[in-house]
């Protein structure tokens, strides 16, 4: 069984939201044995921004996705896309 990275974007309700509220979030809202390894805010347009959380978890299956729904499941987050995932 290897690692995995796996880069997330979340999109935010609203412009309002705290990206740096969710991003403090993450960890304790992760599943066991996946850890936060980064995150960046990003501008995506009109003063709409993203959050880009890389994390690394074990390449076992169903952990991707039960991490994208603990992901979805953060206040103020709309959405969540996986943009890359690769083997460490």
């Amino acid at each position: 069984m290897g690692k995995v990275a796996v880069l997330f974007r979340l999109m935010p309700r609203g412009l309002e939201t705290d990206l740096a509220a969710v991003a403090r979030a993450l960890p304790a809202s992760l599943p066991n044995g996946v850890t936060v390894r980064g995150s960046q805010v990003k501008d995506v347009a009109f003063g709409l921004r993203s959050l880009l959380v890389s994390v690394v978890m074990d390449d076992t299956g169903g952990v991707l996705e039960s991490t994208e729904h603990a992901l979805a499941k953060l206040p103020d987050v709309e959405s969540v896309e996986v943009m890359e995932e690769g083997l460490l």
